[in-house]
């Protein structure tokens, strides 16, 4: 029997990433989404899903707020981009706690967890939980990266931002540009969200080297990096909110 899903997230993007990471799951039966947390509660109340994969930051009510609203809450899976919140997520029963960007097998790791609670009670919940939370802090502390026929490791506290070039991904520090043979999609997967962020397709930044953020046009911003060149990279229209998340202005 397949668990009855419900997706709630307030970004589209996130939402469709998650449809397409299940669209071929035979466990997983999609009954509703939500963007928001006024209608997360109104369709887990009429729908009775199994299972609700649910963000945590989201308008007039966060993920928390919806679960309390709850009086039988279904499983769920929660799906943040920070880790501040794992002892809450503990305290209302969620059952995997996904540190964005996550990948396919993660999630579905996750799923399988959520078919066994469905045959068995939470005994030991907590305890894999905190394994799980511990698990997804192991990022990249270095980086491989090319110069000429070596390669050299950086310290991950160096790395300034990454960028795409045609065909190219390089890693800037404040002095140098090395070439890298990840994708971004790749590093984003790698690097701790906490101090990487992915500001448009073809770059992701460092926050500790951000100088400021100016406004340019038709609700972009650039973002002005630390390295010798004080770098302006444009901050894509659909990223500001997610930023701004991080560095309120």
């Amino acid at each position: 029997m397949s668990m009855r899903t419900i997706i709630v997230d307030d970004e589209a993007p996130a939402r469709l990433k998650v449809k397409q990471y299940l669209k071929d799951n035979p466990d997983i039966e999609i009954i509703g989404e939500a963007d928001n947390g006024t209608d997360a509660v109104r369709e887990i109340n009429e729908k009775k899903p199994d299972l609700v994969i649910l963000d945590i930051q989201m308008p007039e009510m966060d993920g928390f707020e919806v679960i309390k609203a709850l009086s039988e809450p279904p499983l769920v899976i929660f799906a943040t981009a920070y880790d501040q919140y794992a002892i809450q997520a503990f305290e209302v029963n969620s059952i995997d706690y996904l540190l964005k960007p996550f990948s396919k097998q993660r999630l579905k790791d996750s799923l399988e967890r959520a078919k066994g609670y469905l045959k068995s009670d939470f005994e030991s919940k907590i305890e894999d939980l905190l394994k799980l939370v511990e698990e997804e802090k192991k990022y990249l502390t270095r980086i491989p990266v090319r110069k000429g026929k070596r390669i050299i490791f950086l310290d991950i506290k160096d790395v300034v931002w990454i960028g795409a070039e045609e065909t190219l991904n390089f890693v800037y520090t404040k002095e140098n540009r090395y070439l890298i043979n990840d994708t971004l999609a790749e590093l984003e997967e790698k690097l701790d969200p906490q101090i990487f962020f992915r500001i448009h397709r073809s770059s992701i930044i460092n926050l500790n080297h951000v100088v400021e953020i100016v406004p340019w046009f038709a609700g972009q911003y650039k973002v002005v990096m630390k390295d010798r060149e004080k770098t302006e990279l444009t901050l894509s229209r659909r990223r500001v909110k997610s930023l701004k998340e991080i560095f309120p202005w």
